[in-house]
């Protein structure tokens, strides 16, 4: 199959990329991706089973998605018809499907590879269900997004989605070692420069493949080290989409990561979604649900915390005002877990949702007038701070309502001592509360 240069017409020579140069020609020689490629990998099962599926290939860039594409259409005999979502319209897509109509007529098949598939609109998504459906083509999208969110459902049920690891240490390594195989000689670097060489690709295997042409353009001498190889090469900048994907992935390992007490795992996501740019008020506002959700009254401090940090960040500003996010991040991990108040206020909303708009006891109700009176509002009402040991024990639920237990505090922090009052109180209930005088109810 020719490559886009020989196809231009011109030589298979220095002129090509790197990139393109090593370009695997069999997928038996793509690194990375043996999950999807291996003996019992999915693809390889397509393969050998001689029926090629419509595929949305997701994930990042630089980890194969158009060469495993175009290695399908040659391992299958299918006419490879490439397009980019990004340059095409619905008069491309027409022209496509009617040049694939007229080689399904000669009995040839057609494999339509759309990259940024996630670009096309709705409507535009729409178009490709009758001749998937109908198998005038096979389609292989190409996305970076999550297909959950970009494409249309009725389109993902007649596709399957197979997902493609960022490549590892040891894939890029492989793919240096190729890299030098082709040129000739090693990279200008030490040992330590290497590997910062793969970190700095970030799982990127034309990103890498770009970085190491760059450096074998460089006049020979000593091999740069760390610094220098920084100095040598720009620096990528992380790969992080702050609208999509890696916003919510990242925010939910923070999560995690500060719901398992993991304090050095959650300074390492919080560090990359500052890195890659993320509002830190979006952080912080993050930081405030989970004082509340996961540690609520285990640690009634937390709280505070995180609000004073959203107080501090707007005061001070970046880059000072991330300090007082890391202060908080650390005592949020640090902190007893507890999600009894997230628990209680679902459970005490279930119940108000399925039990109706049930009325107030009469007597906590307040009567501001002299018919209300008459009707028994506030009639018996028990004043708590009158009661033996401040507590009346009166029933506060409706009258239609059995008394229920929402609030179940955890073992843990300052809510062990909440759940000894809550027990006191339960003994007092139990035996009819104190003793108190009635008194006109608070208005």
């Amino acid at each position: 199959m020719a490559t886009l240069f020989e196809a231009a017409g011109l030589d298979d020579g220095i002129a090509r990329p790197l990139a393109d140069r090593l370009r695997p020609t069999s997928l038996d020689r793509v690194v990375g991706q043996d999950h999807l490629l291996g003996p019992d990998g999915p693809i390889r099962r397509m393969l050998g089973s001689g029926r090629l599926a419509s595929t949305i290939l997701w994930g990042p860039p630089g980890t194969g998605k158009t060469t495993i594409a175009r290695l399908l259409a040659e391992e299958t005999a299918l006419e490879f018809a490439p397009l980019s979502a990004v340059f095409s319209g619905v008069a491309d897509l027409r022209k496509v499907f009617d040049a694939a109509r007229a080689r399904r007529a000669d009995g040839r098949g057609t494999l339509l590879f759309v990259d940024e598939i996630h670009r096309f609109n709705r409507a535009q998504q729409d178009a490709f269900l009758p001749v998937v459906e109908d198998g005038t083509v096979v389609l292989i999208g190409a996305t970076t997004e999550n297909p959950s969110f970009e494409l249309n459902g009725a389109l993902l049920s007649r596709c399957q989605v197979l997902v493609l690891r960022r490549l590892d240490d040891a894939a890029l390594d492989h793919l240096i070692a190729g890299a030098e195989a082709v040129i000739g000689r090693k990279l200008p670097v030490d040992a330590e420069a290497r590997v910062a060489l793969r970190a700095m690709a970030d799982g990127d295997g034309r990103y890498l493949l770009n970085l190491a042409e760059t450096l074998m353009e460089r006049p020979a001498g000593p091999g740069l080290d760390t610094a220098g190889l920084v100095a040598a090469v720009q620096q990528r900048a992380p790969l992080y989409d702050k609208s999509q994907d890696g916003h919510y992935n990242l925010i939910s390992a923070l999560h995690k990561s500060l719901r398992g007490s993991d304090v050095d795992a959650a300074l390492y996501w919080l560090a990359r979604m500052l890195a890659g740019g993320e509002a830190p008020l979006y952080i912080l506002r993050r930081l405030v649900r989970f004082a509340s959700e996961d540690i609520g009254l285990a640690d009634p401090e937390a709280l505070v915390q995180a609000v004073a940090a959203k107080d501090a960040y707007e005061f001070v500003g970046s880059p000072e005002g991330e300090l007082a996010i890391a202060q908080c991040v650390i005592y949020l991990a640090c902190a007893p877990k507890s999600n009894a108040a997230y628990r209680a206020l679902g459970a005490a909303s279930r119940a108000a949702r399925d039990a109706g708009a049930l009325m107030p006891p009469k007597h906590i109700l307040n009567a501001p007038t002299r018919l209300m009176k008459d009707l028994g509002y506030g009639a018996g009402y028990r004043y708590d701070h009158d009661a033996q040991d401040g507590f009346s024990g009166q029933n506060y639920f409706p009258d239609e309502m059995a008394r229920q237990s929402f609030y179940q505090p955890a073992a843990r922090g300052f809510e062990r001592e909440i759940a000894k009052r809550l027990a006191y109180w339960r003994r007092l209930r139990d035996r009819g509360g104190g003793e108190a005088q009635e008194v006109e109810p608070e208005r």
